[in-house]
């Protein structure tokens, strides 16, 4: 196999990692691994599991000179190097491969560890294709493990030797390792389900007020902790949970705000059976201690009188919105489309025009022009000269944003002193409980019906190319099938069951996956007001983000 000094023309994969690493400011010089190994739990759900799978490696591999190394959901190595025959162990030592060691795309380049855990999916890292310097003189091969239940990432199994070493065969044998540790998860999720839903239903039995258990993957909760919490506050519970003892059942008491400005005692305890996993429960929420802002759907009002373009792609609420306008202002509203000008002809949509002008001068209505960037020339400039005038109606025009505007369309929207633009509806996750609240009530619901966090975690991940008309079609379609009770995402349509951006996340990750993407597009991408906003450290929220997959 021919090795040059860099990858002269690398495969894709590597290009892309060496990208990364360079926009992270990593020199290939650098040398110097992170180590964390307080942070390493050797009795921890991983690293039990691949215990007896390193344990048969190491009869396997000898004195051969392979190593296999096992890393958790942090690319942090979790159990001690197994194999390393003929030095191979001591000089990866002495490059940072060690029981804590962290092995990051931003710290240590593109390696099989680093990158595995960064793509998901598993690869070789050969020779030269390595970023960093020392680490050019090994071939590697790693492979992810997936919990078979949540589906997230667990760690990195790697097997690492000298390039002269090198084999086609060690990717096969690591892949089957890797199997067999996520098999050993598969029964161990099992009975720790069972363990979790016992300590919630110890916790419940005979209580009212709210309970929740936490798990990995896996939310139980009451009535009561359902009406109380939403799924944003389950980020912040969960960083109580992070500080309690790994072991024994530690009870511990705090004052937590919720999402909804409430203040609520919780006490807290982790689970005493060796299982990943808290249980809360909840005293009497106070009042809001101060009030809380949530997104309005709504656009600012402009002034009545004042010329306006409303722009949005189709569905985004724009003929809503001119009809919102003249309801606030207690006019009429009358509605001519500029798309019917090429079967009424110019002459005919001009003679409708005009009286329609005087309907609303002569009313005080709000004269609405739809699609007015569909308009001939001619008409264009007649709507252009009304605009100019001081005795105009109150106007209002609707059609595409005004970036996407050209020529006599884009010399409409800047005649109007006020624009309105509305949002795609997927940039609008924050909203979505909200719309889809009052598309419910529009439809006749009475508040009988309720969206779960997971149903509208899983609305929220769809590209929604229909805008507020494609959901309120999905929202009817539902109340069809559902009169009354909690919608859950088996109700909703098929296709959209599960987002087709997030699949193979649980719900709980799906709801805090929009939570945090939410906090970070409201704050412009800075990750420390997210963090506050959220009401967690910077440091759970870039975990959190890590472990979603979430990039600003």
């Amino acid at each position: 196999m021919h090795h040059s000094a860099t990858p002269s023309q690398p495969r894709p994969e590597i290009a892309l990692s060496w990208q990364r690493s360079r926009m992270s400011g990593l020199s290939p010089s650098a040398a110097a691994v992170r180590v964390d190994s307080d942070a390493v739990d050797p009795a921890g759900r991983l690293a039990t599991a691949a215990g007896p799978v390193l344990t048969e490696l190491a009869a396997q591999l000898g004195d051969a000179a392979f190593c296999v190394v096992l890393a958790d959901r942090a690319s942090r190595i979790v159990a001690p190097t197994v194999g390393g025959g003929g030095g191979l162990r001591t000089v990866l030592e002495g490059l940072g491969v060690v029981l804590g060691g962290v092995f990051l795309e931003e710290t240590t380049g593109t390696n099989s560890i680093a990158t595995v855990h960064e793509v998901r999916r598993g690869m070789a890292v050969h020779g030269d294709e390595h970023y960093l310097e020392p680490f050019k003189r090994f071939s590697c091969y790693g492979h992810p493990i997936t919990h078979p239940v949540t589906r997230r990432l667990e760690g990195v199994l790697d097997i690492t030797c000298l390039r002269r070493d090198d084999s086609p065969l060690l990717g096969p044998f690591l892949a089957r390792a890797a199997r067999d540790v996520e098999e050993r998860l598969l029964r161990s999720a099992r009975a720790a389900e069972q363990r979790l839903l016992a300590a919630f239903q110890v916790a419940s039995a005979g209580r009212k007020g709210p309970v929740l258990v936490l798990g990995e993957g896996v939310v139980l909760a009451n009535p009561a902790a359902v009406e109380l919490l939403d799924p944003i506050d389950h980020l912040r519970l969960r960083e109580l949970a992070a500080a309690l003892p790994r072991r024994g059942g530690q009870r511990r008491e705090d004052e937590v705000t919720l999402a909804s400005g409430r203040t609520v005692a919780v006490r807290y305890r982790g689970l005493d059976t060796g299982t990943e996993g808290a249980v809360f429960e909840f005293g009497e929420p106070e009042a809001p201690r101060h009030s809380v802002t949530r997104p309005s759907a709504r656009p600012s009002t402009p002034a009545p009188g004042t010329p306006v373009h409303i722009g949005g792609a189709p569905g985004t609420g724009r003929t809503a919105t001119a009809q919102r306008l003249a309801a606030e202002a207690g006019v009429g509203l009358v509605s001519l489309d500029g798309s019917e000008a090429a079967a009424l002809g110019t002459a005919g949509w001009l003679a409708a025009f005009g009286e329609a002008v005087e309907t609303a001068r002569s009313g005080g209505d709000l004269l609405l022009v739809e699609e007015a960037q569909l308009l001939p020339d001619a008409c264009a400039v007649r709507l252009r000269r009304l605009l100019e005038r001081a005795d105009r109606p109150w106007i209002a025009l609707t059609g595409p944003p005004v970036r996407e505007l050209t020529d006599g369309g884009a010399a409409l929207a800047t005649g109007c002193p006020e624009r309105i633009e509305l949002r795609p509806l997927r940039e609008r996750t924050e909203e979505l409980s909200d719309l889809v609240r009052a598309m419910a009530a529009n439809a006749g619901s009475d508040g009988r019906v309720r969206f779960t966090p997971a149903a509208l975690a899983a609305l929220a991940g769809h590209s929604w190319p229909g805008n507020l008309r494609e959901l309120d079609t999905v929202v009817r379609t539902v109340l069809v099938r559902r009169s009354a009770g909690d919608v859950t995402p088996g109700d909703l349509p098929d296709g959209y069951r599960v987002s087709p951006r997030l699949r193979g996340m649980t719900p709980l990750e799906l709801a805090e996956h929009d939570a945090i993407a939410a906090a970070l597009s409201a704050c412009g991408g800075n990750k420390l007001r997210a963090a506050r906003q959220l009401g967690i450290s910077r440091t759970t929220l870039y975990n959190r983000m890590r472990a979603l997959r979430i990039t600003v």
